[in-house]
């Protein structure tokens, strides 16, 4: 809880200057748009601090496909079949309940204008479960973390606001959505124990090369991204004002010149568990890995 307020104070200071004029823009597509708020493939160095279990490694997976009739088309649609695995560090080192995140997506660019801004309305359809068809609860009454079942399905509506800011040579992105699990769209186990309406907000930035190069072969030299998610419904019997509510995520990317398609990552997290049958565990973890950054200028 410590933590988080500094990453709240940090998160409004980033929102209060981006909007800042923008100036001499180097290009920046709807699939760009799409691709930095489709959540990155990772995985990371069994070095966590913190209190999750001990793992060998996370590793998300999350290609983007994207579907458009022209690359200058105001309107899109992205898939993505997500997948979120954890091997442990126990016995015979399992991989337990991966979290299975298939995804469709659309995106339609409302604003392109001269000055460097691009504003993008998007709407996503998603189903999250972990492949398993056990009890929700074992017999002592606790959740089966081991096989129990878990689903839901979703949707998400939000904005993207882009823009593009020649002083400190870097492109921001502003993003606010509301991620809805109508109630008959979840397991009836779920429900009041995992929040079915939340409010996500997040600032990216990429800090972009001084020497830009030809347009499509330049990758950011850092990134920094910073997101918090509030849930809004009743859930566990929280205080509506609850500060348990808040969750929040860091993560600063380096991309190095030796490397291509990668780069290393730190990352804080505070919050719900996001891994399925974990949801009623909090994390307040920092840890480490390597990342693709799929946004080239």
């Amino acid at each position: 809880m410590r933590l988080s307020l500094p990453i709240l104070a940090l998160f409004h200071c980033c929102f209060q200057i981006s909007y800042g004029q923008d100036k001499d823009w180097p290009g920046m597509d709807l699939d760009k748009v799409a691709l930095v708020n489709q959540r990155e493939s990772y995985i990371t160095f069994p070095m966590d601090i913190g209190n999750l279990e001990p793992l060998m490694f996370e590793a998300n997976v999350s290609p983007s496909f994207i579907i458009r009739k022209r690359m200058d088309s105001k309107l899109m649609g992205v898939l993505t079949p997500q997948i979120i695995i954890r091997m442990y560090n126990a016995v015979s080192y399992p991989v337990k309940t991966p979290s299975y995140i298939p995804q469709i997506a659309a995106y339609y660019l409302m604003s392109k204008g001269t000055t460097g801004t691009r504003m993008a309305l998007f709407g996503k359809l998603a189903h999250h479960s972990n492949g398993q068809n056990g009890a929700f609860y074992n017999t002592d009454g606790t959740v089966n973390l081991e096989s129990g079942n878990f689903a839901t399905n979703y949707f998400e509506l939000g904005l993207v606001h882009t823009s593009f800011e020649k002083a400190v040579n870097a492109t921001k992105f502003l993003k606010t959505s509301l991620e809805i699990h109508p109630k008959n769209w979840m397991l009836e186990e779920l429900q009041g124990h995992y929040s079915g309406l939340r409010w996500h907000n997040a600032f990216y930035a990429y800090k972009l090369p001084v020497k830009m190069g030809h347009r499509g072969s330049i990758k950011a030299d850092f990134s920094l991204k910073l997101e918090a998610t509030w849930f809004m419904d009743q859930v566990n019997d929280w205080d509506l004002l609850a500060i348990k509510r808040l969750h929040t995520r860091l993560t600063v990317y380096y991309h190095p010149k030796f490397l291509e398609d990668i780069g290393f990552f730190m990352e804080y997290y505070h919050g719900t568990d996001y891994y399925n049958m974990y949801f009623q565990h909090r994390l307040d973890v920092i840890r480490f890995g390597i990342m693709t950054e799929v946004l080239r200028f």
